[in-house]
């Protein structure tokens, strides 16, 4: 299992974001059997066999074992994956574009990159997943609170500096091409949850 797919077909994502398969794919982080499905969501087991083959037609679910009892075999599926994510490519071949905004500043420009971010890496990881190698990354998460605007842009300024300097002193141009996103964003507000 996989600790995060991503999903790539318009067909796929429908079946995981139907509301049913996707209580079923999250029932089956751990392997299961569409009886023992059945027994936990509440559904006959006719139809969460329906659900499960549909899931399984798109990759969601694999067969984790077979058991047999008697002359019966007993089918056991897992997700293929802990989470989706569903990649914007799936909207719209240029929803991962961010080309086609002008702005780099703005948050549209920052969810284009997030979303080219998730297309490539998604089709590398699969690609390693399937030839059995590991995909090198690096990914740096922190938060910072800035006390102006000031101090934000100044910042900008410095990161800047240092990535531009780093990357021309590491960049070679007969090298293996990597690509390099560094974005900051305002961390949302948590809503209180409402008390009845």
């Amino acid at each position: 299992m996989h600790d995060v797919e991503v999903i790539e077909s318009a067909d796929a994502a429908a079946a995981a974001l139907d509301p049913v398969r996707a209580r079923l794919l999250g029932e089956l982080t751990v392997p299961a059997s569409a009886a023992g499905l059945a027994a936990q969501v509440g559904i006959a087991r006719q139809k969460v066999n329906y659900h499960l083959k549909a899931l399984e037609a798109h990759g969601l679910v694999e067969l984790a074992e077979e058991r047999r009892h008697g002359g019966i075999t007993e089918r056991v599926l897992q997700a293929s994956a802990a989470s989706y994510v569903v990649s914007p490519a799936v909207v719209s071949a240029s929803a991962a574009d961010p080309d086609a905004n002008a702005d780099h500043l703005s948050g549209g420009y920052l969810v284009a990159l997030a979303g080219r971010l998730v297309r490539e890496v998604g089709a590398l990881a699969r690609r390693a997943g399937a030839t059995g190698t590991r995909l090198p990354t690096l990914t740096i998460d922190t938060r910072i609170g800035f006390r102006s605007a000031a101090d934000r842009a100044a910042f900008a300024d410095d990161l800047t500096d240092s990535v531009l300097d780093l990357a021309a002193r590491y960049h070679h141009d007969d090298g293996r091409p990597h690509r390099l996103v560094v974005a900051a964003h305002p961390v949302p507000e948590e809503k209180s949850e409402e008390r009845s």
